[in-house]
């Protein structure tokens, strides 16, 4: 079936991959909603489940068809390929937008997780005790998350190994930001934004035929550590793909129940009106890290104390994110069956 995917279905495939890397790339926002939103979280993380013994002894014997037809090779190749896309484009854009109109793009955001809520919460089925349980369990986990301090920044690349496992979680958990968790764990610049650049400025020069990037201490200090999170974050979404795809075969409804919670939760992250906190050095100054970037210590919510202009601005873009991901359901309607999986 995977093999007969159209030209239209293929394109789709790879927009999809973009929307994920740059989910992932917002903090507070879970790459995981966009596939569960898109329809395919379940055959996402059925893909990552093949990368088992069986996926290996295949590689290894050199039948390279077998294996890349095992994987569900045209599915997470096309994926993966608008990922790395995303990451090169659009979270370029995403990072522009923040810095500009950024209580716009929170908006939008906030937008989007509303509408998936109810999106993944209207096919759920019947709610009993134990399941508004496990939803409560959910909700509160990720308002949790949401008010950890931040630590510092931390380079060593055994830890940057472990953010790597850690900071992929937002693309099989649904409702997990891993750029927030990134943030918490202090590396989020330096993971997502500095090596990213880094890589970036590396492939043009290498395309050049310049290779003096290689006498570049900070370079090759960059380079080392997005090669080592991407390690992780290869280790990190195929060992999770196996526990979740455990939990969810054994345990749908209930999981069903906390990734809906979790997604609840999150809402506080990527609340549309808050301030940004700074570290501040003994005289009162913002503290700055390597690259003179203020350093975040975390944010101050608020409601809103006025109904100006701005405000009512950033409303609309809440309602266009909630219409975004509505209008993917019903896109979805018109152009599958009924039946999801």
């Amino acid at each position: 079936m995977h093999e007969q995917r159209s030209r239209s279905d293929k394109l789709w495939l790879v927009l999809k991959g973009l929307a994920m890397g740059a989910a992932n790339k917002v903090p507070g926002v879970s790459g995981g909603v966009v596939a569960f939103v898109a329809g395919f979280y379940e055959e996402f993380i059925g893909s990552l489940q093949k990368v088992n013994k069986k996926a290996f002894a295949l590689l290894f014997s050199g039948r390279f068809k077998s294996f890349w037809q095992y994987i569900n090779g045209p599915f997470l190749g096309l994926l993966i390929l608008g990922m790395i896309i995303s990451y090169f484009s659009v979270s370029k854009l995403l990072d522009y937008l923040i810095i500009h109109y950024e209580l716009y793009v929170w908006s939008a955001f906030f937008g989007m997780i509303i509408g998936s809520i109810y999106y993944i919460a209207k096919d759920f089925g019947e709610w009993n005790r134990k399941y508004i349980a496990y939803l409560l369990c959910g909700i509160i986990a990720g308002v949790s998350i949401s008010f950890l301090e931040p630590a510092k920044a931390n380079d060593h690349l055994i830890f940057v190994f472990f953010c790597g496992i850690i900071g992929v979680s937002g693309m099989t958990l649904p409702g997990l930001s891993g750029s927030f968790i990134l943030i918490l764990l202090g590396n989020y610049v330096l993971l997502l934004v500095d090596s990213v650049n880094a890589l970036y400025d590396t492939v043009v020069n290498i395309f050049q035929w310049d290779f003096s990037f290689t006498d570049n201490a900070e370079r090759v200090r960059l380079l080392k550590v997005i090669a080592m999170f991407s390690l992780g974050s290869i280790v990190g979404l195929v060992s999770l793909s196996h526990l979740l795809g455990y939990v969810i075969k054994k345990y749908k409804s209930a999981t069903y129940a906390v990734i809906i919670g979790f997604i609840a939760g999150s809402l506080g992250v990527v609340w549309p009106w808050k301030e940004k906190l700074f570290v501040l050095s003994p005289l009162g100054d913002k503290q700055l890290d390597a690259n003179g970037r203020a350093i975040i210590s975390g944010y101050e919510r608020y409601f809103p104390d006025q109904f100006s202009t701005e405000v009512v601005i950033a409303i609309v873009f809440i309602i266009i994110g909630i219409f975004i991901v509505l209008s993917l359901d019903w896109y979805q309607k018109t152009t599958t069956p009924p039946a999801h999986g």
